[in-house]
């Protein structure tokens, strides 16, 4: 039934039409097996076998049209014609010959011995023409079609003459609604240079890059090497950003694993792909052990590191997951999200201040956490600095609210989400991250809960970090602003930091500083460079860099580890421990008090009490 269904849908004129061109072909071919033996003089055919002709003609022509449609020559979707196609043909016309000459033998209607190989091979031709024809038509007819709308094609470079290329060729070749162009393929390997693939050139290797993009007037480049390395991608990458052409790649080897290779599976190349550094690896295992079926709470949910941390749990199932943040939208966003991607997770989120301490009390009694992530937190440095009561009312009072009701309610790991702006702070926002890592200390050192806390630098496209501003910079023209040619910082893609919080998660065991290995330093000046490359601009005449000074408490590097703090080595090349610098625990205490005060009661001053707290605080608005 869904067969006939199936075959219903096939428009009825396309398959009447083909029938009508395969029994004339049937016809015509016969004849033509014939004709030829007795080199195309009609008059010198033997009778007999004009008579036989006659007769297995419509024999030939019904078996002929049974294999045709038994290999489904009339439901193939020709336009999109391959090699499958082809091995359908040939197997159907060389049964359909077959049987032609059983035929002939077991009625005595016998032809010429070379007419059977005739027959099959004027078959497979015809047929052939017929069905690819088609194809080659609609090609024509669409770039009649666009020359007569005025759609002028982008010309590509394609990098890469694998199977990925291949089958970005393909599609581009045959899609309607593709305006791309592919003028030339380049491939490293020299055993493919000068050949023509899908009737695309192989220039030649990464050095005829800027050659060919200036021959053949390239407009987009497309990275088809899913399988290249990381620095084989970077390597290769950083010439086509300096032809000023569009750069698009494919994800990864699992798109051409998966049979997903396509053009819509096509991304823009990211800064992230020139920072050369091999993808972070986790011990999965490690991290499902203690994640997997365990109620698991992130404050900050809905941000940028929160949001992600959500959806690693979600998919080591856990038994619940609690996400906690103030505000709606982002809490919103992400719920939506994980109930379409994991629809059996329970899930639960809440709209809520850490600040609150019975909001806080009343949700960890509800559904009683095994591991709370801590993410909730101010971390705008400029904007701290302006406000520096609400950075300690929301980053220390957040932080130790939440972890009283942790140890309350007897969460068995409590991880904070710490950062290097901790280390020597020069701004209130890094301060108050310090009082925060001095506050899990303390809480571990009273509590049977296993307090600890994780400082990684800069994450790539966060909110507010300096990506996504100079990608609207460049949207509305530049110029992109960058505070000082020499600042420098560390940086890592957020799911990399994020699985690298989750393993420091499974070492945890208490008072531990988890300091995440983030590579080398990049120089802010770099990024806004190559970002204006890989969008196709020229830095300085398209898109100007304009720099604006270093903001209020702003560094010219970072810093992950304190001078204080020594080095130890976890399972994980990228995961270390600081040694926790001590100090006095009550004195601390009647410290967190005074501070809570004056955040409370909007001191104007709360900056000289948070340099009390913490002796490594650089205040630069003081001379």
């Amino acid at each position: 039934m869904k067969k006939t269904t199936a075959f219903l849908k096939i428009p009825m004129n396309r398959i009447f039409l083909l029938l009508l061109l395969d029994v004339m072909s049937i016809v015509a071919v016969s004849f033509g097996a014939l004709f030829l033996r007795f080199e195309f003089d009609f008059n010198a055919i033997i009778p007999m076998f004009l008579e036989n002709y006659v007769d297995i003609v419509p024999f030939t022509i019904l078996s002929t049209i049974f294999f045709f449609w038994i290999f489904k020559l009339y439901k193939s979707v020709w336009r999109y014609a391959s090699t499958t196609e082809m091995v359908n043909i040939g197997m159907a016309t060389t049964c359909a010959a077959i049987v032609q000459t059983i035929f002939c033998y077991a009625t005595n209607n016998l032809m010429p011995r070379s007419y059977y190989v005739l027959y099959w091979f004027f078959l497979f031709a015809a047929v052939c023409v017929i069905r690819f024809s088609y194809r080659a038509l609609r090609i024509v007819m669409a770039k009649r079609r666009d020359t007569e709308k005025g759609i002028k094609k982008t010309n590509v470079m394609v990098i890469g003459a694998g199977a990925a290329g291949n089958a970005i060729l393909k599609e581009i070749e045959t899609s309607l609604f593709i305006h791309l162009k592919v003028k030339c393929i380049i491939d490293d390997h020299e055993g493919c240079h000068g050949k023509i693939m899908r009737g695309v050139p192989i220039v030649g290797g990464r050095d005829k890059i800027m050659e060919a993009c200036v021959r053949y007037d390239i407009g987009e480049i497309i990275f088809a090497i899913p399988s290249a390395s990381t620095k084989e991608r970077k390597d290769i990458l950083e010439i086509c950003k300096e032809t000023g052409c569009k750069l698009r790649a494919l994800p990864g080897i699992y798109q051409l694993i998966n049979g997903e290779v396509s053009v819509a599976k096509l991304k823009d190349v990211e800064i992230e792909d020139l920072l050369g550094r091999e993808p972070v690896k986790i011990n999965i295992d490690e991290v499902v052990g203690y994640v997997s079926d365990k109620v698991i709470m992130v404050t900050g949910g809905g941000g940028s590191i929160g949001s992600e941390l959500c959806r690693q749990i979600a998919a080591h199932n856990p038994k619940k997951l609690v996400i906690v943040d103030i505000y709606e939208n982002n809490a919103y966003d992400i719920q939506q999200e994980l109930k379409h991607k994991y629809p059996k997770l329970d899930l639960q989120v809440l709209i809520a201040s850490v600040r609150n301490t019975k909001r806080m009390d009343s949700i960890f009694e509800e559904y009683r956490p095994n591991i709370v992530y801590h993410a909730a937190a101010h971390k705008h440095v400029p904007l701290m600095e302006d406000s520096p009561n609400e950075a300690v009312k929301n980053n220390v009072f957040g932080t130790y609210k939440t972890a009283q009701a942790a140890a309350k309610y007897g969460v068995d790991k409590f991880v904070l989400i710490s950062t290097d702006k901790a280390v020597n702070p020069t701004n209130v926002m890094g301060a108050t991250k310090r009082i925060c890592e001095m506050v899990i200390q303390m809480m571990n050192g009273v509590s049977n809960t296993n307090f600890v806390a994780v400082r990684f630098g800069n994450v790539l496209g966060s909110n507010g970090s300096v990506i996504p501003l100079f990608k609207k910079q460049i949207m509305e023209g530049g110029p992109v602003t960058v505070t000082h040619p020499e600042i420098i910082r560390y940086f890592m893609t957020i799911p990399e930091a994020v699985s690298l919080v989750l393993q420091a998660g499974a070492y945890a065991k208490g008072g531990e500083i988890f300091v995440l290995n983030m590579g080398e330093p990049v120089k802010i000046l770099d990024l806004a460079k190559n970002l204006i490359k890989l969008s196709g601009y020229k830095v300085g005449e398209d898109i100007e860099i304009e720099f604006t000074g270093l903001r209020p408490g702003e560094k010219m590097y970072e810093e992950l580890l304190m001078n204080e703090e020594g080095l130890t080595k976890t399972a994980n090349e990228m995961i270390y421990i600081g040694r926790p610098i001590e100090f006095d625990a009550t004195e601390f205490k009647a410290q967190l008090d005074e501070l809570e005060q004056m955040a409370v009661s909007e001191s104007e001053d709360i900056k000289s009490m948070i340099c009390k707290i913490v002796p490594t605080y650089q205040r630069k608005d003081i001379k």
